[in-house]
């Protein structure tokens, strides 16, 4: 399968092939990332108008499209220049105007001789008690009528390509559907119904009505599970490559697991405990681990992740842990030296601040195997870090992370287990978009001894109360984040209104009691100031949103977020999930400012009702779609033209367990339902799935 198959070439032709466009059209087109007959085809329309034929306009409600025939009447010119000229007509019962600015009269009169008939169709409107259609979209005579669909289609448009163009264009692209053979299970074909490829583009381009344009519509459906397929396709050949690949089986004895077991003040949650299941199975198997540990704020990734490096130390070997910043690796470094030190291991931790003999010295220790477990950043990465003998890596993936990446990770281990985790329950759709080359544990319960939160929305008017409440806790001991909001495009902005919170906060609570972070700081007086609010010298920390991550203080009980209805609910999740770490009823207020917009209102409605993180992202999902939740611009998820993760989730299931079962019967694909979909990957462009399959 050296290059594209010969039956796909009409569709990869130049987009001025097609009728109607121009190199000048198909340079707008190219705009919009349309270059070929196949990217048209993929542009479906997204709504259609009703340009059914009536006999009359009247009963008709206004504004709306109207198809008619009519008797052309009278004409009145334009009285001064850019005025509207203006012809009098009536269909079978009621007599409305057609209007046309810069209309010029030779031009109109040819077109709409008085007496004639013509078909009109256009968007009438109510001017002065007299119905009008300005710029009538046709106006044909009466032979040439058969020319307006009934339902036409409307595509999104680019500078300098019109309705007509466009339509045209796509038109054209369908005549060069070539007949492929099916790459979906027949059996799933007919229970749901669908119809063939080149059917289901022939009718999703030709709307008969509102309801076709339905994702759920069986011929967008079908369109859209081809997307959601191919793309699952090429995660299950990734999968299946990884596979390939001789892992090392790791054998936990246990012996440095039970130590840290019996040392913890509370017994692991069943989904802690299934967790670690799971994960030491996968790497008692010679096969390579991939998986993926997801869990809600406090659902005690870390335990589980410490778990799973013991393993790997247990086994003979060494583990590491991998943070996308320097602060997070700081903090997993605190979070699991204590635990460290139960199990004695040796933990150290590695990043960019590593400089000269210091770094050496690691780098040794950790060739030598005299560390254990490694905490990083990416600098992990770099060509003079070797391990004597890497068993586990752990990243934490924060959505930096694509698959690509993933690989290279394993690359740096000789058949190292990876287990990523991510702090952010995303909702199963996207987490089978983003994640389906591989297996899923999911933390979806709470330890025990964490209260939940309280969550009250005030506001912005009675910060004065909220103040006093404050003034109250901290004379009982306790402490507060203050998050201010990112409120400007500029950094500058935003520290204005930290500072000024802050000398606020000051004034009101006494000097020494509260303490600032924020992004502009040097690190080592942001060190300091978190510092000072760890050790309980200042009891509240005015922030910028930098402490969403990681951070745990467990006397911290009260979480203040100023504006938050300008916050994503996912971002509101994390930073309420700073507080509530400790043995005290803990409180998050939300402060917004009047009038909330609808978006705003319930958002935070969702926050008050739930701390299920699960719940929450779904909320997030339907509210502001997937691009959103997921931070589009650094994530690994796909853009896909049909396919709505939203509304289709379920077909993303599908997709998933297809895609798996067709490899695991014929693995090269080179079955004749293989063929297929080998034809399918190149129709979609999935050219990752491409080169695995010709390496294989």
């Amino acid at each position: 399968m050296s290059g594209r198959p010969e039956v796909l070439f009409p569709l990869f032709a130049a987009a001025d092939t097609l009728k109607g466009v121009g190199p000048k059209i198909a340079q707008n087109l190219q705009q919009i990332g349309l270059e070929t007959p196949r990217d048209l085809l993929f542009l479906l329309p997204y709504s259609v108008l009703d340009r059914r034929r009536r006999s009359t306009i009247r009963g008709l409600e206004l504004p709306g499209i109207a198809t008619v025939e009519v008797t052309i009447g009278s004409h009145r010119p334009a009285r001064n220049k850019g005025g509207a000229y203006r012809i009098n007509v009536t269909d079978q019962e009621e007599e409305f105007q057609l209007v046309f600015f810069h209309g010029r009269s030779r031009y109109l009169e040819a077109q709409c001789p008085e007496g004639s008939r013509r078909l009109v169709s256009g968007k009438l409107e109510l001017f002065d008690g007299m119905a009008q259609m300005v710029h009538p979209d046709h106006m044909l005579p009466l032979a040439e009528a058969e020319d307006i669909p009934e339902f036409e289609p409307v595509y999104p448009l680019t500078h300098g390509v019109t309705q007509k163009t466009m339509t045209k264009a796509v038109q054209s692209a369908l005549t060069r559907l070539p007949d492929l053979s099916e790459w979906i299970d027949p059996a799933l074909c007919s229970r749901e119904g669908w119809p063939s490829w080149r059917e289901a583009l022939q009718q999703a381009h030709v709307p008969q009505g509102q309801e076709d344009l339905d994702p759920e519509a069986s011929p967008r459906a079908r369109l859209a599970y081809d997307e959601l397929f191919a793309h699952q396709v090429t995660l299950a050949l990734a999968r299946q490559q990884e596979r390939q690949r001789k892992g090392r089986a790791s054998l936990a004895t246990g012996h440095l697991q039970s130590r840290v077991l019996s040392a913890l003040p509370y017994r692991p949650t069943g989904a802690q405990a299934r967790a670690i299941e799971e994960i030491s199975a996968d790497m008692a198997r010679d096969i390579r681990m991939n998986r993926l540990l997801q869990g809600d704020v406090g659902a005690g990734k870390t335990l589980v992740a410490f778990m799973a490096l013991l393993v790997a130390v247990e086994a003979g070997g060494q583990g590491v842990m991998m943070a996308p910043t320097g602060i997070l690796a700081q903090q997993h470094l605190e979070g699991l030296k204590p635990l460290a030190e139960d199990a004695g291991v040796v933990l150290e931790v590695l990043t960019g601040r590593d400089k000269g003999t210091e770094r050496r010295k690691k780098l040794d220790a950790l060739a030598r195997g005299d560390i254990q477990i490694l905490v990083g950043t990416h600098a992990v990465f770099q060509q003079d870090v070797a391990f004597k003998d890497l068993r586990l890596a752990v990243v934490d993936e924060q959505h930096r992370f694509g698959v690509r990446q993933r690989m290279e990770l394993a690359e740096k281990g000789q058949g190292a287990d990876v287990l990523v985790m991510t702090a952010t329950p995303i909702p199963r759709s996207l987490a089978l978009a983003q994640y389906g080359d591989m297996e899923v544990s999911v933390l979806d319960e709470k330890p025990p001894g964490r209260k939940p939160v309280k969550t009250a929305v005030v506001a912005t008017e009675r910060m004065q109360e909220v103040v006093e409440h404050l003034r109250g806790a901290i004379e009982e001991g306790r402490q507060c984040y203050w998050v201010c909001p990112l409120v400007g495009e500029s950094e500058v902005m935003d520290l204005t209104a930290a500072e000024e919170r802050f000398n606020h906060l000051r004034a009101a609570l006494g000097e020494g009691q509260v303490g600032l972070v924020h992004g502009q700081m040097p690190p080592a007086e942001k060190d300091a100031a978190m510092e000072a609010f760890v050790s309980g010298k200042t009891k509240v920390l005015v922030a910028t949103t930098v402490i969403e991550v990681g951070v745990n203080v467990p006397n911290a009980s009260i979480m203040v977020i100023e504006r938050a209805e300008i916050f994503g609910l996912a971002q509101l999740h994390q930073l309420r999930g700073r507080v509530g770490r400790g043995s005290a009823q803990s409180t998050c207020l939300l402060l917004y400012q009047p009038p909330l917009s609808e978006g705003g209102r319930r958002r935070l409605e969702v926050l008050r009702e739930t701390e299920d993180g699960f719940r929450i992202s779904e909320t997030d999902l339907q509210m502001r779609g997937a691009g959103d939740v997921i931070g589009t611009a650094q994530s690994g998820l796909p853009k896909f033209r049909i396919a709505d993760l939203e509304k289709q989730a379920p077909l993303m299931a599908l997709a998933q367990s297809d895609a798996r079962a067709l490899l695991a019967k014929d693995p090269d694909l080179t079955s004749e339902r293989g063929q297929a979909v080998r034809v399918l990957l190149w129709l979609m462009k999935q050219d990752q799935a491409i080169r695995l399959i010709s390496v294989g």
